[in-house]
């Protein structure tokens, strides 16, 4: 029999068998497996929502772009009924239009580029933490 310090109470038990180390250790690997999903998908979810928004103003960027269009087919219309040369006004205002779709269109890569890559970077890291501390653990039993 090994001595054994039994985490639940803080005293050192020595009837611990073999099996009942193994089952414990199963145990904690599946606990710890399970809170490395939770935290997987918990940074997921927060990828996708700025996956999400970033959507949102490509799609914005694409709706100014078509009112974009429309002005300047709203342009062809006034040159013809125009004394006064209102054209420049309005293509003033088809290019501030076309703008405000360029400055969109980068919020929306921003956006973009903040979701990417879709992996759980934080769970991944964890994970390593943890393999890194059972590797350690095994070679300091060893050496005890």
């Amino acid at each position: 029999m090994v001595a054994v310090t039994d985490v639940g109470t803080g005293g050192v038990r020595d009837d611990a068998s073999t099996a009942e180390l193994v089952r414990r250790a199963a145990e904690q690997v599946s606990t710890l497996v399970r809170d490395e999903l939770t935290l997987a998908k918990v940074e997921l979810v927060e990828k996708g929502k700025r996956a999400g928004i970033g959507g949102g103003l490509f799609g914005a960027a694409a709706v100014l772009a078509w009112f974009g269009v429309g002005l300047l087919l709203t342009l062809l219309v006034v040159l013809l009924d125009l004394v006064w040369p209102l054209w420049l006004a309005v293509l003033v205002v088809l290019v501030v239009v076309l703008a405000a779709a360029g400055i969109a269109a980068l919020l929306g890569r921003r956006q973009l580029q903040q979701a990417a890559p879709p992996v759980p970077q934080q769970a991944v890291d964890g994970v390593h933490a943890d393999v890194d501390a059972v590797k350690t653990a095994v070679r300091e039993g060893r050496r005890a």
